[in-house]
């Protein structure tokens, strides 16, 4: 493979704005221990190990001005940390590739500015979401207006997942998984892709269920709903496993799977890069598909060119 390899899903921190949102709410680290990883914010680490064979698409770490500030601040917040993660992509070129926007819903308004910058900003990718925002799913009606400009000006959405706030038995290894889940089968039924035809959303972690329950999606729900689902994108940020990766690739297409790792989070000192790309080489892919799924997806989904 001659191009380097694009992983669409790598996060970080901010300082700058870490700081902010730490005034606002100083039991983020306590709340959250995985934001304490060095490697998230200094990027000196990220850089030692970096061996050129795969750049990366940042985006904040799973923590949204919205949730602990008023909609004036929240936008705010949101426009400093986009600027914050511009210059990271400038200051880094070799690592980075670009960066995916902060957004804040409670302020549509200011979310809508974001993204008409994000359609100007060449270094912004797109925007991302969370399959919860406000105590409601992202499919909840109120934040139909931001997938409507999302589809309009062609700008992806990238999917992470939050907790559910509602669930006392939270946890890290099961409970993202489901989210991702919940909230595409509610983007489904919402017939967020019949209302927005246009619309590219990137899921995490290999669309989280989704494969494995593939049969109960198509004996359970319509045949358009089940047609649905194979609409969205999704990464291959599931620590290696190349046979899960094989079912994600069989149920999506080669064509809505993108390399993604979830680095700098999952394997220490700076993620599962190498375990990834390993188990993309163990799968039973073609070639082709490999080449696909390690950077021509991203290209045709940037050019505009993804069906």
């Amino acid at each position: 493979m001659s191009k380097s390899a694009i992983d669409v899903f790598a996060h970080v921190l901010p300082p700058k704005f870490y700081q902010q949102l730490l005034q606002l709410a100083p039991e983020l680290p306590q709340k959250y221990p995985f934001i304490k990883m060095s490697a998230l914010s200094d990027l000196t680490i990220r850089q030692a190990h970096f061996d050129g064979r795969v750049k990366q698409v940042i985006s904040n770490v799973n923590l949204n001005p919205e949730d602990y500030t008023d909609p004036t601040l929240a936008a705010k917040l949101c426009q400093s940390g986009n600027e914050e993660l511009i210059e990271l992509v400038k200051r880094y070129p070799a690592m980075f590739v670009g960066a995916v926007a902060m957004v804040p819903l409670n302020n549509l308004e200011a979310t809508a500015e974001i993204l008409e910058q994000v359609k100007k900003e060449p270094k912004l990718l797109g925007i991302q979401l969370f399959t919860r925002a406000l105590g409601k799913s992202i499919a909840d009606p109120a934040f139909y207006p931001v997938f409507e400009k999302a589809a309009a000006l062609a700008i992806p959405i990238w999917l992470h997942p939050v907790f559910d706030e509602r669930k006392p038995d939270n946890n890290i290894v099961f409970s993202w998984e489901y989210e991702l889940t919940q909230a595409m089968l509610q983007l489904v039924q919402s017939d967020i892709f019949t209302k927005y035809p246009q619309l590219k959303i990137i899921v995490h972690h290999a669309g989280g269920m989704v494969p494995y329950f593939a049969e109960r999606i198509e004996h359970i729900l319509s045949a358009e709903q089940t047609k649905a689902f194979k609409k969205f994108y999704v990464d291959t940020a599931l620590l290696g496993n190349h046979k899960a990766l094989e079912l994600a690739v069989a149920y999506y297409g080669s064509d809505h799977v993108l390399f993604g790792t979830d680095a700098p989070l999952g394997i220490a000192p700076v993620g599962p890069t190498k375990e990834i790309t390993a188990a993309l080489q163990q799968a039973n892919l073609t070639s082709k598909e490999r080449e696909q799924i390690m950077y021509l997806n991203f290209e045709k989904l940037m050019a505009g060119d993804a069906k």
